[in-house]
């Protein structure tokens, strides 16, 4: 798989930036069929830090109604990459 169909963007929230300030970890939002090693080589190449620990999470779809229709939100993973002490990503010092 290629490192852009693995990393599809980061996922960012209020929990999210202070995760990052605290202990300099990253949430990405990845292919549902990556695995750690991939995502870990997948960041390390693309960004050109290095990856001390890589976390994931698959996340079920809500369900959603408008009026008597229902239907279903996608499923996804989420990857939270530790980096190594010292590295940083300019894209999201901004943030």
């Amino acid at each position: 798989m290629d490192i852009y169909q693995i990393l599809q963007g980061p996922h960012i929230t209020e929990k999210s930036t202070d995760i990052k300030k605290a202990t300099n970890q990253i949430s990405f939002r990845v292919h549902k069929d990556a695995n750690k090693i991939e995502i870990k080589q997948a960041v390390e190449k693309f960004f050109k830090v290095k990856v001390l620990d890589v976390r994931t999470i698959k996340i079920k779809g809500k369900k959603k109604r408008l009026g008597r229709y229902e239907g279903k939100r996608p499923d996804w993973k989420k990857a939270i990459v530790k980096l190594m002490p010292g590295q940083t990503i300019e894209f999201f010092e901004g943030l």
